[in-house]
């Protein structure tokens, strides 16, 4: 499908494959031959040692996930092209010109480069974060055929596509849970068991130990029905390295969204960031990128920024998800404070100087940002604004980009898609598995693109400016101060790319601003070019030290105003 680069590691494959020669079930086969083969190889499986991860090869990789802008799907509401109410992998496909048809030329689609797909294995579940089959994908969103179709209908359009790997669980319906039951079973030390109740509290104050119809108690961190896996046994650390391999070499994905990383090892009462967890993917980021230097991995790490840190690195996962910074954007434009985003940002800078972490403003486990602000398009618009101009690459959760609604519990969180005007949205032909949101016949995709002003098509318009200039990207994030409490001013820098962004977070027009710099690597004028909103501004002069002092803004900035002005180098 895509250009892996696996000549320059053939020689490291090859050890790994002959490592793990006699790793439970290689093939895709249905989960229960697995189980069975895994039985009768037991005794082989109870002396394998834990992966040695060979040594990276330093390599001009190209590191293409800091280029895009990332789109969260959850397929079951994303589109159904079968009519059973629930979406589906070929409705994905027939949406996919919706996200990015492939040609630069247009601008009818979003400009998305990658698609994160939330669960896609079998589970009992609507959510599919209890996994029952690691190989497989849930019959009710297609085969893997067709989820071989969509990976090479989103390759032709030049978005790249990554998967939710649920590696802390399983499900209770899981056959290797049903296997361990049995103490005498070679899948009992799968999981983790306790012949009377701890009685330990978990990380949030929760109940982590659920007793079995076995009488004895198994530690699962977030629910009963998903048991935590014992990565303390290397046979489940080598089979779920084995998992990772299946969905990258013969099945094809570009990397993973590592749900709930925090948790892999835990004993006693460290239930959370491990050294021995932190150490784990250390291994796998050595385990994959030899298998798929291309890979990207990017992690679901909620915590503090000191935590955050030690699961990134160049040894680490490729990327973090900054929650507190998503926090931080939106309520600094719900109670207008830019030196709160600022400050943000900077503080992610100590830990993160390279830009290797992600953004978002929702997700699937968040209150949705239009539910956030009561409505308010244009506090919307300028959340949309901050972070999709900022440092990082940004992620948006389905539907985000029209004002979708909805709030606690997680079903309402991910209501169908809102398509159009015609029956249930467009979203399906029958019943949906979840009633359409209420509005739907305003908020939706066919109605906000007809509407130049509407939230959709201002995310189209940033979108389609990170897309075309370096310096939104990847570029430096250089603060300013202003004279108004309100005013966002930051410089956004790449090499020769210049760019000056400005908002006005709150609801009273500003008059009289002025912004400043104390240094920087500009020096002289500069022709100022409005690439997005409008300005009267026409020049900008930096002295020899790259100074910028009492420089005047527009005279007045309209309340929710933003602006993104080029610099031109003028040379007399």
């Amino acid at each position: 499908m895509k250009n892996k680069i696996k000549a320059l590691f053939i020689i490291s494959i090859c050890i790994i494959l002959l490592i793990t020669s006699c790793r439970t079930s290689v093939t895709p086969q249905s989960t229960l031959d697995k189980l069975s083969e895994t039985v009768n190889t037991s005794t082989t499986q109870k002396t394998i040692l834990p992966v040695t991860p060979t040594p990276e090869l330093i390599l001009d990789v190209n590191e293409w996930w800091r280029d895009v802008v990332f789109y969260e799907i959850f397929v079951r509401s994303f589109k159904d092209s079968d009519g059973d109410g629930k979406g589906d992998f070929n409705g994905i496909i027939e949406q996919l010109d919706y996200l990015n048809d492939g040609d630069p030329n247009t601008d009818d689609d979003l400009g998305i480069g990658g698609i994160w797909l939330m669960p896609i294995n079998p589970s009992p579940s609507y959510h599919g974060y209890d996994v029952t089959d690691y190989y497989a994908v849930n019959p009710d969103y297609g085969t893997m055929d067709d989820f071989k179709k969509l990976l090479e209908e989103a390759d032709k359009r030049g978005i790249r596509v990554i998967i939710d790997l649920v590696l802390n669980h399983t499900s209770t319906k899981h056959p290797w849970f049903k296997s361990a039951l049995d103490t005498n079973s070679d899948y009992h030390d799968w999981f983790v068991w306790a012949d009377e109740n701890p009685r330990q509290t978990g990380p949030w104050g929760q109940n982590p130990w659920h007793r079995a119809i076995n009488g004895l108690y198994y530690y699962g961190i977030f629910w009963s029905e998903m048991p935590d896996l014992n990565y303390y046994n290397p046979t489940v650390s080598k089979t779920m390295m084995d998992v990772s391999r299946f969905w990258l070499e013969e099945v094809g994905v570009d990397g993973f969204r590592v749900d709930a990383a925090r948790y892999l090892y835990s004993e006693g009462f460290a239930q959370q960031d491990t050294p021995e967890t932190i150490a784990w993917f250390q291994d796998w980021r050595s385990f994959y990128k030899n298998i798929d230097a291309e890979a990207y991995s990017v992690g679901e790490v909620w915590a503090d920024l000191q935590i955050v840190a030690k699961y990134g690195g160049n040894t680490g996962l490729d990327s973090l998800f900054m929650f507190d910074l998503a926090e931080d954007i939106k309520n600094s434009i719900y109670s207008p404070t830019p030196s709160r985003i600022i400050k943000s940002y900077l503080d992610i800078d100590e830990y993160f100087s390279d830009q290797a972490f992600s953004t978002f403003l929702s997700n699937h486990d968040q209150q949705r940002v239009m539910s956030f602000y009561k409505g308010d398009i244009q506090k919307a618009k300028l959340a949309a604004f901050v972070y999709l101009t900022g440092p990082g690459t940004p992620f948006i959760y389905y539907g985000e980009e029209i004002g979708m609604t909805g709030n606690k519990p997680d079903e309402m969180l991910r209501t169908p898609m809102q398509w159009s005007t015609d029956a249930q949205s467009g979203f399906t032909s029958s019943i949906p598995w979840e009633p359409i949101n209420p509005g739907w016949q305003e908020i939706n995709v066919k109605s906000l693109m007809e509407n130049p002003e509407s939230l959709l098509n201002t995310y189209k318009a940033l979108i389609s400016l990170r897309n075309n200039y370096s310096a939104l990207k990847t570029g430096q994030y250089l603060p300013l101060t202003s004279s108004c409490r309100t005013m966002y001013p930051v410089l956004r820098i790449k090499d020769s790319e210049i760019l000056l962004i400005l908002a006005n977070l709150g609801k009273q027009d500003l008059e009289n601003c002025t912004i400043a710099l104390e240094e920087s690597s500009l020096s002289g004028k500069y022709q100022l070019e409005a690439i997005f909103g409008e300005s009267s501004l026409n020049e900008i002069n930096f002295d020899s030290n790259g100074a910028l002092l009492g420089f005047q803004l527009d005279p007045v900035i309209k309340a929710f105003d933003a602006v993104i002005l080029k610099l031109n180098v003028i040379i007399d």
